[in-house]
């Protein structure tokens, strides 16, 4: 070997070596700082989440890049950010494809309080629809100049409307409300309002990845059903097959299954990107196919789920917190934006739904509970957002006072429902962790 390709080769290594040492660096950092915040959360009888999501956004510019900007480089800019951005990426396509797998469709089917169910899963997907279009629609050209404003206000609609349904189904836990009237009613809304919500962001994103092309979106949209024909008639079976051949039990998953599984999901995964409506949606619609497959679900949240939730959630969590940078809302202007976002946010979920509920027949009290539980958006909002970011469609300051709104949407949950479940003639229980 020439000395120059021997020096080549050692320049090649060391940079590697630089860059392992560096995601490394950043990996430490992020998992012990979000088991730092998902514990103080916890102890202020918050979701574990909300505590990973804050430490996330203080781990970038608007904490740790504030107060030391050096260090804050060194840590996170030391070297290309592609392996914690593929990181985020792969986790964030395991957890929706967990998602998907939690997903209790029976909530969908409930014969109890029906009509119920329907208004209020309507008020809170029409409410905040419309008043997220008006509001993305007529502050695109001031708050993101740079993109389509049909573009701006679908993607900001879409996010309005959304419930963050596993945040949901643990507060529920907490509060001992899973089998209560009250709280079937309001799980079941919040399905129906999240599967509304992601068929939605599929054609959101369709439309926008076409440049609103007529053409071009019917091409994606056939492209997509026949994707759902061939997964769920095709995919579907081959996976219960190999899963009947195969030993699951809560204690016990086979190699070889797992891998058949990850697999698929990856696959999947890399067939919606190809059709052009983002990678996460494959990890979803794997997990929706397996949904009723109770042994899995078992097995995968006992052997993966865990890893996934403990490694890649708050890697996700960090990827957005860079991306945020509350310093950029750096006027009263900025700020008057902000809130009037989470107001009109506010109004149409919380107040939809609490109007709903009261033409239903529902009491004050309850009818709060429920627009208060709807209200909750968390980590399905994080998700919705950086696909808007990521197709340009946001800005980085309507990207942060989205980020904003989530937090704040899930923050005053569980003090709103400490506060108005007695008059719903529900008993609160002694304070409690939440759940992982």
């Amino acid at each position: 070997m020439s000395s120059s390709a021997a020096s080549l080769a050692q320049t090649s290594v060391h940079h590697t070596e630089a860059l392992l040492f560096f995601t490394l660096l950043q990996l430490a950092v992020i998992v012990i700082f979000s088991r730092i915040g998902n514990e103080v959360a916890s102890r202020f009888a918050q979701s574990r989440v909300v505590g990973e999501i804050i430490i996330g956004i203080l781990l970038g510019p608007s904490l740790f890049g504030l107060l030391a900007p050096d260090l804050f480089n060194y840590v996170f800019h030391s070297s290309s950010q592609e392996p914690i951005t593929m990181l985020s990426q792969i986790g964030l396509i395991l957890l929706m494809f967990q998602i998907g797998l939690e997903f209790d469709f029976s909530h969908l089917t409930t014969s109890n309080n029906r009509n119920a169910v329907i208004r209020i899963a309507a008020a809170g997907l029409i409410f905040p629809f419309v008043l997220g279009f008006i509001f993305g629609y007529y502050s695109a050209p001031i708050l993101s100049p740079g993109a389509a404003p049909m573009a701006t206000a679908l993607f900001t609609a879409t996010a309005f409307s959304i419930t963050a349904l596993p945040i949901l189904g643990r507060i529920m836990i907490e509060f001992n409300m899973t089998r209560l009237p009250l709280g079937v009613i309001a799980i079941s809304a919040a399905a129906i309002n999240d599967v509304i919500g992601w068929l939605l962001l599929a054609i959101v994103t369709a439309l926008a990845v076409s440049n609103f092309s007529m053409e071009n979106f019917f091409i994606t949209l056939v492209q997509l059903v026949m994707y759902i024909v061939v997964s769920w008639w095709v995919v579907r079976p081959l996976l219960r097959r190999a899963i009947r051949h195969s030993v699951v039990t809560e204690h016990r998953f086979s190699a070889n299954l797992l891998g058949v599984i990850i697999a698929a999901i990856f696959l999947s995964a890399m067939m919606t990107y190809k059709i052009g409506i983002f990678a996460i949606f494959g990890g979803f619609m794997m997990g929706v196919l397996l949904h009723d497959q109770l042994e899995i679900v078992k097995a995968w949240r006992k052997k993966v789920g865990e890893f996934v939730t403990v490694f890649f959630l708050p890697i996700f969590f960090t990827y957005t917190g860079l991306r945020t940078n509350i310093g950029g809302l750096d006027s009263i202007a900025l700020w008057g934006w902000c809130l009037l976002l989470i107001s009109l946010a506010t109004i149409g979920k919380f107040g939809g739904c609490y109007w709903a509920a009261r033409w239903s027949g529902m009491n004050h009290a309850q009818s709060k509970v429920i627009g208060i539980m709807m209200n909750t958006r968390a980590l399905m909002e994080l998700i919705i957002i950086n696909v808007g970011y990521d197709l340009g469609v946001i800005s980085q300051n309507m990207f942060t006072m989205l980020v904003l709104m989530a937090i704040v949407s899930t923050v005053i949950t569980t003090p709103g429902l400490r506060r108005w479940l007695p008059g719903a003639g529900i008993p609160i229980p002694a304070r409690q962790h939440l759940a992982d």
